[in-house]
C-alpha cells in the first residue's frame, strides 16, 4: 500500500515524537548527587535540541517492523551520545554559548564538563542495553563504531583548521565522520531494534549517509546566502571566521588567478572582514559552486528517498521520506 504524507502530517508526528523523546529524557539523570556530575547532564538535555537523531531511530524501526514501541530506549541512547559530543566539542572549540545558553564548561568548569560527558557515554550504553531486543551485541557495536568515527571526524576537523592545503575530499571525509555517521547510526540502530535484515539495514544507512551530507552542504550554502534577521545566521559567518566549508574548498578547485588568491587569503588569514563577504559570494556565483552545491543537495536527497523506497512498512517509510524533505526545506 502506498502512503504519501503531507508536510502538516510530518510536522504533527515530529511534534508528537519530540515531546515523547523529551519526556523520556527528563527521566534520565535523576540523581541529585554528585551535583557537579548529574547537573551538567540534565542541563545539556534541557536545551532546545531538535532531537533529529532519535526521531530517525523511531521512524527507522517503524519502517521495518511497523512499531517504534521497543525503540525508545535506543533513541535515548543515540540522543545522549550526541549530547555528550556537544559537551566535549564545546570545550575543544572554547565555545561560550550553545543555542543562546552558556555552554556546560562555562556554567560549571571544564573538569565537570569532561567528567559529566564521560558519564553520559556509559549512560547511553545502559539505555541501549535496556532495549527489548535479542540483538544487543549489534546495538553496542553500532554505538561503538559511531563514537569512534565521530572522534575521528573531530580530529580531522581540528587538523584541517591548521592546514592551508585542505581539499574538498578532506572536507567530505570529515563531515561524513563527524556529522554523518551518527545520523546513519541512528537509523541503523532503529533498524536493528525493528529486526531488519542486512539489506534493509544497508538501505537505512545509505539514507542516513545521503541526508547527512546534504544537510551539511545545505548548511554551508545557507550561511553565505543568509539574509539579515533570517535563519538565525550572520550572512557569511563561515567566511568571516575562515571556516573551511564545501563552498570555499570546492571554489578553490574551480577558480584561478585573482579569484583563487582571494579565496586562499580567507584560509591563510583565518577569515575576512564582514564588509568583504559580498566579494566572496560573487566569486561563488561566478565559478558555479552555488549551483553545484544545490545540485549535490538535490541529488543526495533523491538518492536517500530512493534508498528506503522498498522498506516493508509504508507508513514509517513515508514519514522517513517526508522528514528528509522537511530537513532539506523542500516542497512535497
Amino acid at each position: 500500500m502506498n502512503i504519501s504524507v503531507t508536510l502538516e502530517q510530518v510536522e504533527q508526528k515530529y511534534r508528537q515524537y519530540h515531546k515523547r523523546i523529551n519526556d523520556e529524557l527528563g527521566k534520565c539523570f535523576t540523581k541529585d548527587s554528585p551535583r557537579s556530575l548529574y547537573g551538567p547532564a540534565r542541563y545539556i538535555l534541557d536545551g532546545t535540541g531538535k532531537r533529529i537523531r532519535p526521531f530517525l531511530t523511531l521512524l527507522a524501526a517503524e519502517a521495518v517492523c511497523g512499531s517504534s514501541e521497543n525503540a525508545i530506549k535506543t533513541a535515548l541512547a543515540v540522543e545522549i551520545l550526541h549530547n555528550f559530543t556537544l559537551v566535549h566539542d564545546d570545550i575543544m572549540d572554547q565555545a561560550d554559548l550553545r543555542h543562546g545558553r552558556p555552554t556546560v564548561h562555562v556554567k560549571w568548569d571544564s573538569t565537570a564538563a569532561i567528567l559529566s560527558g564521560d558519564m553520559m557515554i556509559a549512560f547511553a550504553y545502559e539505555c541501549a542495553l535496556q532495549t527489548k531486543t535479542a540483538r544487543h551485541d549489534e546495538l553496542v557495536h553500532i554505538l561503538n563504531d559511531a563514537n569512534i568515527t565521530i572522534c575521528e571526524g573531530q580530529a580531522i576537523d581540528m587538523e584541517l583548521e591548521q592546514r592551508q592545503d585542505a581539499t574538498i575530499a578532506d572536507y567530505l571525509d570529515m563531515i561524513a565522520k563527524k556529522t554523518g555517521r551518527l545520523i546513519s547510526a541512528s537509523l541503523e540502530a532503529g533498524g536493528i531494534v525493528g529486526d531488519a535484515d542486512s539489506e534493509q539495514i544497508e538501505k537505512l544507512m545509505l539514507f542516513g549517509d545521503k541526508i547527512g551530507r546534504a544537510f551539511q552542504v545545505q548548511d554551508d550554502y545557507l550561511d553565505i546566502m543568509a539574509e539579515n534577521g533570517k535563519s538565525g545566521k550572520v550572512p557569511g559567518g563561515d567566511v568571516i571566521n575562515g571556516k573551511k566549508t564545501y563552498l570555499l574548498l570546492r571554489s578553490l578547485e574551480l577558480t584561478t588567478g585573482q579569484e583563487r588568491d582571494m579565496l586562499q587569503f580567507v584560509i591563510d588569514n583565518k577569515g575576512i572582514s564582514p564588509d568583504r563577504v559580498p566579494e566572496i559570494r560573487a566569486i561563488y556565483e561566478q565559478c558555479g559552486v552555488l549551483d553545484e552545491a544545490r545540485d549535490l543537495i538535490n541529488t543526495d536527497t533523491e538518492d536517500a528517498l530512493s534508498a528506503v523506497d522498498t522498506l516493508p512498512y509504508a507508513e514509517g517509510r513515508e514519514y522517513l521520506k517526508g522528514f528528509a524533505l522537511k530537513l532539506m526545506k523542500r516542497d512535497f
